[in-house]
């Protein structure tokens, strides 16, 4: 295949993902619990003919970093799935597309990493955007805008799911990390579930069927074609591409769910994007030039 084809695809994968949120009836714990369990059902036999032996590498403190990113991609999924029922894809996906930003501030903050002038104009001008979407949800209601601020919490969550796995990440293939950071977040889901009183069962096709799809398509089929394409684009042009989704996203809710996109939609989403194409170009020089690989380079990307 084209890697050109193959990293349209992928987007365009990626992008299926609110869509399938939406179109389901369930709660959004549920919804995620099943995409996450279908995953690793669907990993699971290629994982155990090929990759068992590489959970001998995993140490204590791997299983208590992988623990910790599990959880957190439990809960980027909760309140991200959770956003959709309040605002809408347009803005849910557009914000969830600052973690990279949110990925550089915790390397400031914890790493002490400095960040170049350049970034942090970058960083300024996608906040711009992100408040531009933000206020011209709030003219539309409170609700919207509740849903902006649970994305950006679910943007936060993904940010530290990749940061605790980045160094197990490193030493172990994306098969054997993402099988068992996917296997505790599914655990998780599971006793949030449980939590909450909602129900594992009871739903209709339509919805059983997005649960599969949602597993199948953004999961595996996207992030695999993703990782394919590392044979022939570097991770950062890859990053580039991804932030096409929120563009793909919204045109299949404008055709799917007859979703209205407003001006303040469509300018703050163009100004958030533009600030990140140009943090990532960015901190891709600045990497180069000082011998490190980026912080999203070493894990998954944010998983849509």
């Amino acid at each position: 295949m084209n890697p050109y084809i193959a990293l349209a695809i992928g987007v365009l994968s990626v992008s299926t993902s609110a869509i399938f949120v939406k179109m389901s009836s369930a709660p959004a714990g549920v919804i995620a619990f099943y995409r996450l369990f279908f995953s690793v059902m669907f990993m699971f036999p290629v994982f155990l003919i090929k990759y068992v032996p590489e959970l001998r590498l995993i140490t204590k403190r791997d299983w208590i970093l992988s623990g910790m990113s599990g959880v957190f991609l439990a809960f980027h999924f909760i309140l991200w799935f959770e956003s959709l029922n309040y605002t809408s894809v347009a803005s849910s996906t557009v914000l969830v597309t600052l973690q990279p930003l949110f990925a550089f501030a915790g390397t400031y903050l914890f790493f002490k990493e400095k960040l170049s002038g350049k970034a942090i104009i970058s960083g300024i001008t996608a906040v711009l955007g992100s408040g531009i979407i933000s206020w011209g949800d709030f003219r539309i209601s409170g609700s919207a805008l509740f849903g902006d601020l649970l994305a950006l919490i679910a943007c936060a969550l993904i940010t530290a799911y990749l940061l605790f796995g980045q160094t197990i990440r490193k030493r172990l293939s994306l098969i054997t990390y993402t099988f068992v950071v996917y296997s505790i977040c599914s655990i998780t889901l599971f006793v949030y579930v449980l939590a909450t009183g909602d129900s594992f069962i009871g739903y209709d096709m339509q919805t059983w069927s997005n649960f599969i799809l949602l597993a199948l398509v953004p999961n595996l089929l996207g992030h695999t074609l993703f990782n394919w394409t590392l044979k022939w684009f570097s991770t950062s042009t890859i990053s580039v591409a991804i932030l096409f989704e929120p563009v793909g996203a919204t045109i299949l809710a404008m055709y799917f769910l007859s979703e209205r996109v407003i001006w303040t939609q469509i300018v703050g989403g163009i100004i958030v994007l533009a600030g990140i194409m140009l943090f990532l170009v960015d901190e891709n020089k600045t990497s180069r030039l000082n011998g490190r690989s980026l912080p999203t380079e070493n894990s998954n990307r944010g998983i849509q």
